[in-house]
């Protein structure tokens, strides 16, 4: 655990921040839908076999689900807008390799840079926790967190409509110049923040966590085209098992770990990211089945017969009402917390899935169930955020939300393999085509709603409401907001000024909490006045060291009783412990 000083940031964060960030988050949404229109065609279009086209798709959803941890760490460590800059800049490369080419393998290159984007969606969030106000930070972070679903679903439309007037390559160098004008403006509005984590990046663990989730992702990806119960999906399935057994393992024993797993078993972190994964097993199942069961001919007795660009039109609502139920949730949230609002969320998906099981004869029920889904997956995915926060310290927010993102992006893929599981063994063949049928789009409506009374149960599960003028460790706003964090926190542990053999103030010493174990358990930077506050995970022996350039290091035994008693001490360089 470790703490950043509440520094105003180097420039005040102006209006169009949240718009920039959240226009950013979209962006990166994009990439996953962007082939979509165009996903039946790919093996002509490649001149590929079907199983090697769906590379095109798979290689983006795992490059994302790697980058997505990694980079929050990396945000946290050396800056999140420059990281986000450098996520956008590697989705622009990925885009304009993709538009160039026709040729498998090196579109499934381009394909993979574009995924790595997807790290720019925490770090966005991490972005506005350091920069804005606690009134304007719940709903900023609502927008930034449902960016993902609102990208997804105007891409939809848009892409098919290139797809259907223009050659498809049009769609990356469109994909292209939307990210260079994100880079551009996120340079001109967002300024960097002034937080930053203690201790250096984990490459062994970002190596052991991308080799697992490959290893797990895989097969859920591939699993219907290898086989449920092949040797190479259980394999691999076991692979990843054990590397990541032994992943955190090797975590558990780091000072600075990639993603503190002490924290991420927290029960407010732990079930939200639970229930993030159901959230997104039921984003995806409608992302997948609408717009199948809308391009369906009649001639079938189901199908509603609308063609590529309508079918895509008649999705959109789902992506634009989650973007305008940011404004609710935020008031919802601040009367009854986002707790609540999650659980709210989760209802109102539970109610379109169900009432969609009857409304799948007209496009117009369509409508209606892509709006329900849209307002209710808003409010779900606009809590998450909000949970991860209110849980973690600050200079870990870029990566517990790094590590949230992944939960819904394994939830999509879980999704996604199930769902086109079911449709491919309950479809008829045609003169050698499958057909999707009204009993496997309706099974696949009955597995959202299953996943959704998983998460109900699991939102149920997580900590109560704490209040909003209470709400830990989110950016204050003033300068009296900053005073009561430092109270707060001086109640929970240590407080006092690190000061040198005369007696005068240090200023940027390192304090550092060791527990028992000899792990760092907390550390902080002494202010110009020399005051450091720290906070203890829990009753017991520490040691708390101090060192600054110039001085020697100090190393002195503390305890810590738990009860919430703050514990004043001055730290003196070189010297002994002098109890304040």
């Amino acid at each position: 655990m470790t703490h950043t000083p509440t520094d105003p940031p180097r420039r005040a964060a102006s209006g169009a921040l949240v718009p920039v960030l959240a226009f950013a988050g979209i962006v990166v949404a994009v990439m996953q839908t962007l082939l979509v229109p165009v996903i039946k065609d790919l093996p002509q279009l490649l001149d590929t076999e079907p199983s090697d086209a769906t590379w095109v798709l798979t290689s983006t959803l795992l490059s994302g689900a790697v980058a997505t941890p990694i980079m929050g760490r990396l945000g946290d460590l050396y800056g999140k807008r420059r990281m986000l800059v450098a996520s956008l800049a590697v989705m622009v490369a990925g885009a304009l390799v993709s538009a160039v080419t026709s040729e498998l393998m090196t579109m499934i290159a381009g394909r993979t840079l574009q995924g790595f984007a997807m790290g720019a969606i925490p770090l966005g969030i991490g972005l506005m926790r350091d920069m804005l106000p606690r009134e304007r930070l719940g709903s900023a972070m609502a927008l930034m967190s449902s960016s993902i679903g609102v990208g997804g679903g105007l891409a939809l439309p848009a892409a098919a409509l290139v797809a259907q007037h223009a050659d498809w390559h049009t769609l990356f160098y469109g994909a292209a110049g939307l990210g260079a004008l994100a880079i551009a403006l996120t340079l001109i509005v967002v300024p960097e923040s002034p937080a930053r984590a203690a201790g250096s990046f984990d490459l062994p663990g970002a190596l052991g966590l991308s080799a697992g989730l490959v290893l797990f992702l895989l097969p859920i990806t591939k699993g219907s085209d290898w086989g449920w119960t092949s040797g190479t999906t259980l394999g691999l399935f076991a692979a990843a098992a054990v590397v990541l057994v032994l992943w955190g393992v090797m975590e558990l024993r780091l000072s600075a770990p990639l993603v503190d797993l002490r924290t991420t078993a927290r029960p407010a972190v732990l079930f939200t990211n639970l229930a993030s994964i159901m959230v997104g097993v039921s984003f995806y199942v409608v992302s997948l089945v609408l717009p199948q069961l809308l391009q369906l001919p009649k001639s079938t007795g189901y199908g509603l017969g609308q063609s590529m660009v309508v079918a895509g039109l008649l999705v959109a609502p789902l992506g634009l009402t989650m973007m305008f139920t940011a404004p609710v949730y935020a008031r919802l949230s601040a009367k009854y917390g986002p707790k609540v609002t999650l659980i709210i969320g989760m209802l109102i998906i539970a109610i379109g899935y169900g009432a969609g099981l009857g409304l799948m004869s007209a496009a117009w029920q369509s409508l209606v169930i892509a709006v329900v889904l849209g307002a209710g997956i808003g409010l779900a995915y606009s809590s998450l955020p909000a949970l991860i926060v209110g849980a973690v310290p600050a200079s870990e927010t870029g990566a517990a939300n790094g590590l949230n993102t992944l939960m819904r992006s394994i939830g999509t893929s879980v999704s996604s393999a199930v769902v086109g599981m079911v449709l491919a063994n309950t479809a008829n063949t045609v003169n050698g085509v499958a057909i999707p049928t009204l009993h496997g789009f309706r099974v696949s409506f009955l597995i959202a709603t299953a996943a959704v009374a998983v998460g109900l149960l699991l939102a149920l599960l997580l900590p109560g409401r704490t209040p909003a003028a209470a709400e830990p460790r989110l950016r204050a706003s003033s300068e009296e907001d900053a005073n009561l964090e430092r109270a707060e926190e001086a109640l929970r542990g240590f407080h006092g000024r690190v000061l040198d053999a005369g007696g005068a103030p240090v200023a940027g010493a390192r304090v550092t909490l060791i527990d028992p174990r000899g792990r760092r358990a907390g550390s902080a930077l002494s202010g110009d006045d020399g005051g450091y506050v720290i906070a203890v995970p829990a009753q017991g022996a520490y040691v708390l060291a101090a060192k600054a350039s110039g001085h020697g290091p100090l190393a002195s035994a503390v305890t810590h009783g738990g009860d919430e008693r703050a514990v004043g001490l001055d730290l003196s360089l070189p010297g002994e412990t002098v109890t304040a």
